[in-house]
């Protein structure tokens, strides 16, 4: 699930920009065609095998979550918040970048409960990108 945004701006022609790099024009494909759900309360309408939604329904997405088909990925903050508050996350998925900003929007919500997570693996790519995977540690 994209939480619209430069996304619809980029990556739909991204295989024809020269500047793009081999795995950035195999993306493209992917994304293009993979089926997109946009939460928002603004938008009408979104191009790209998206669907705009208005608001989280749990059972929705328990119902997507149990289709076969691949996993669920969801993006932004404010969205991660409200699937936190509805227990709809199972797995996180932390691309750490190398780069210090010294600032930003805090991922997390500040609930003050713990929530152990188990690693599950870890990537790191070429170009310093590091990818961390965690799962909830479920009794």
């Amino acid at each position: 699930m994209w939480k619209g945004g430069r996304c619809a701006e980029f990556w739909p022609t991204a295989d024809r920009d020269p500047a793009s790099t081999a795995p950035m024009v195999e993306f493209a494909g992917i994304w293009r065609d993979m089926p997109k759900i946009v939460y928002s309360r603004t938008l009408d309408a979104v191009d790209w095998n998206a669907t705009v939604v208005r608001d989280v329904v749990p059972d929705e997405v328990r119902r997507l979550k149990a289709e076969p088909g691949g996993d669920l990925a969801l993006g932004g903050a404010d969205l991660l918040s409200t699937f936190l508050r509805h227990d709809l996350v199972d797995e996180y998925r932390l691309y750490v970048h190398p780069v210090v900003l010294g600032g930003g929007r805090q991922l997390f919500p500040a609930s003050g409960d713990r929530q152990p997570l188990r690693l599950t693996g870890t990537r790191a790519f070429g170009n310093g990108v590091v990818l961390l995977r965690h799962e909830r540690a479920r009794d």
